[in-house]
């Protein structure tokens, strides 16, 4: 186990990362707004649960093949582009051209919106590289197993990422609520849910690898 001094140095670097507008914030704004809180908290779950798997493939090496190996970088990199384009095209695609909250969320079972949370995350190379990148610097190799103490800051990171992204659902709600109750506007979500995952997919393909 990291000791006291290690965790809370690791928790105060979380903080600064989870309360940065980034990617997964965006993402989990937009499915809240046009899907509400609980499709919100379960986008989070399912992020969180990519970043736990991240930090299992970094804790057994898994995440240095991306290092060694470049063109396994480029496969999950255009693997999770054409993943979000597909994202894009079903949420433009579904039925009714107004916003229904009741409709919606029957359209999209628990499951699969935390399954597209984990899958985003899992198909962003990158989020494996920053897992590689930071947690090794707050590693101590004789405070017991490499293993345990990457899942323990990995539980750090995502119970402060609770906490932020947890207080930007609660506040996409009320946006989704005054959205909600203007009728030509109700379609306004789901094309922002759209433009989302087109926007991460683009990202994804023109950024650097580092």
């Amino acid at each position: 186990m990291p000791d006291f001094s290690t965790i809370m140095l690791f928790a105060v670097a979380s903080v600064v990362l989870t309360a940065t507008p980034g990617p997964d914030m965006l993402l989990i704004a937009s499915r809240s707004i046009s899907q509400g809180r609980t499709a919100g908290f379960l986008t989070y779950a399912g992020i969180a649960l990519g970043t736990y798997s991240h930090a299992l493939a970094a804790a057994l090496g898994l995440s240095q093949l991306f290092v060694a190996v470049p063109a396994a970088y480029e496969f999950v990199r255009w693997a999770g582009c054409a993943y979000l384009i597909y994202l894009a095209w079903k949420t433009i695609r579904s039925e009714g051209s107004q916003f229904q909250p009741t409709l919606e969320l029957k359209r999209y079972p628990m499951v699969r919106i935390l399954g597209e949370g984990l899958v985003t995350n899992l198909l962003n190379p990158k989020m494996a590289l920053f897992v590689l990148a930071l947690f090794p610097q707050f590693v101590q190799p004789e405070k017991g197993t490499l293993p345990l103490q990457i899942l323990v800051l990995a539980t750090v990171l995502n119970a402060i990422g609770l906490v932020v992204n947890g207080t930007v659902i609660l506040l996409s709600g009320h946006i989704r609520n005054r959205i909600t109750g203007l009728g030509r506007y109700r379609s306004v979500p789901r094309y922002l849910l759209a433009s989302v995952f087109a926007g991460l997919a683009c990202r994804l393909a023109l950024g650097a690898r580092n």
